[in-house]
């Protein structure tokens, strides 16, 4: 996989950069991959979801995606 160094980026540039990933959730060199393909790409990059979202918008699936408050429950070994 190619990679890409970008240098000399003014210190407001890495700042937003740097919230963006913390807003979005992910590392900053995500947030720049993502950034980049929304640039170039448009519409044309794939949405990205967390995994939670993912199996939520499949169609008829209804599964529990949280933990449920019981847990950690007692097992016997």
């Amino acid at each position: 996989m190619p990679q890409l160094i970008v240098r000399k980026l003014e210190q407001a540039v890495v700042r937003r950069l740097r919230n963006r990933a913390a807003a979005e959730g992910v590392s900053v060199e995500e947030a720049h991959r993502r950034l980049l393909r929304q640039a170039l790409l448009g519409n044309q990059s794939p949405a990205r979801r967390n995994f939670v979202e993912y199996i939520q918008a499949m169609p008829d699936v209804d599964l529990p995606l949280l933990r449920s408050p019981d847990l950690p429950r007692k097992i016997s070994l």
